[in-house]
């Protein structure tokens, strides 16, 4: 299982924006994007344009591999319908995703993390596998040995919005995704044109 390593606010000044939801914003006091030449952005080209798009969206979702956002726009793209949509819909559905919606984690790296250690409960079995698709009327909890953890319950605390298609109870530990989100309501934290990341991996598969 491969996972994100590198340098996380280097990222965020890429794209001008806290794209991560960090507490310590990383803007604050270098706001330019990261090199030498930071504050002087060049025009891209189209190819340019997409790949930024592409990484946009690899970082919403916690820096997600290539090979990964392929297999996505592929089932997506066998799916009756919009693939732009149906394409994000099955991002945002991945379970690392809606523990850190539900305001479990402060952050999707964090979300990932309290999954691979086993502090998640899917209908009150534990799942420890962060791409794992939830779907609507899935009960997601913390395990019962986990409630006690203090930054659970910090970052309960702290959380006052969430998306209007997951629901929680931040005394029982416990929430749900109540619908397949449609791709308005998803709270991306900067635009990202999706079907020009659709157009960007369909040349690439």
């Amino acid at each position: 299982m491969s996972r994100y390593t590198g340098p996380k606010n280097r990222v965020a000044r890429r794209f001008g924006v806290n794209i991560f939801g960090r507490r310590r914003n990383p803007l604050l006091h270098k706001p330019n994007p990261p090199g030498m030449h930071g504050s002087k952005r060049k025009k891209k080209s189209d190819y340019g344009t997409q790949l930024e798009e592409k990484q946009k969206l690899r970082a919403v979702y916690g820096m997600l591999s290539q090979k990964k956002l392929i297999n996505y726009y592929k089932k997506a793209e066998k799916a009756a319908g919009n693939t732009a949509h149906i394409f994000a819909e099955l991002l945002e559905c991945r379970l690392d995703n809606i523990v850190y919606r539900l305001g479990f984690a402060s952050t999707i790296f964090h979300a990932q993390q309290l999954i691979c250690h086993g502090h998640i409960q899917i209908n009150g079995k534990k799942v420890d596998r962060r791409s794992f698709q939830v779907k609507p009327g899935m009960e997601i909890s913390i395990r019962e040995k986990s409630k006690g953890n203090a930054l659970i319950k910090e970052n309960l605390e702290m959380c006052t919005e969430r998306p209007e298609y997951v629901s929680c109870d931040p005394k029982q530990m416990k929430g749900q995704l109540e619908v397949v989100p449609a791709f308005d309501q998803i709270p991306y934290p900067l635009p990202i044109n999706l079907p020009l990341v659709c157009e960007f991996l369909a040349h690439t598969c």
